[in-house]
This record gives structure tokens, sequence and C-alpha cells, in this order.
């Protein structure tokens, strides 16, 4: 059975940061390329961060320098490191495994950026 689950959102103050794990079992992890995506209300979901794989990483514009996704195959774990947090980085951020054409989604997790 296929299970991506989301962890490490919370409530943070601008500047703060947040580390969100993404830990994955029923696939063969290595092989996946993964991804960060998020989606504030009322907007579409965006791809935040991903990483193929092989190592290569591509981020949105929005959180150039101020984020950084990498993965651990040997715990199927993806991470995203959030730094220099802004109001507008909240949203519910999802994990997505990416084969081909397969993808599969986790739950998701709240990251809330207030003062």
């Amino acid at each position: 059975q296929v299970q991506i689950v989301e962890s490490g959102g919370g409530l943070v103050q601008p500047g703060g940061s947040l580390r969100l794990s993404c830990a994955t079992s029923g696939i063969m992890f290595t092989r996946y390329n993964m991804g960060w995506y998020r989606q504030a209300p009322g907007r579409q979901r965006e791809l935040v961060a991903s990483i193929t794989s092989g190592g290569s990483t591509n981020f949105a514009d929005s959180v150039k320098d101020r984020f950084a996704i990498s993965r651990d195959n040997a715990k199927n774990t993806v991470f995203l490191q959030m730094s220099s947090l802004k109001f507008e980085d909240t949203a519910v951020y999802y994990c997505n495994a990416k084969l081909g054409l397969y993808n599969v989604w986790g739950q998701g997790t709240q990251v809330t950026v207030s003062s």
C-alpha cells in the first residue's frame, strides 16, 4: 500500500523557519521524482520545489534562496527546509511522488506564518 505522509507544519512568525518531512512507503522511492506543492485559500495549487531521482532540484521563483529541498533515499523521505518565512508562504503544503504518469499525493500539512 502506497503511503505519502507529510509532517512538520505549524505556526511560525515571519522570518522564522520550519522543516517539512515527507515519509513514503510502498514505492521504489529512489526511482521517483519528488515535489512539494502548496495551496493557499482561494488559490491554485502551485509547485514550490522539486527534486529528481538523480538529485537535481528546481524552485519556484518566490522561494528561491529561502527554501531547500533534499531527499534521504535510505529513509524514503524528502524534506523541505523553509527559512525567512513570509506571510504569503501560508498554505497547505503537499508532497508529491511522481514516476512517469503515476502521481501520488499526501494529505498535506498546514503552514501558517503569522505574528
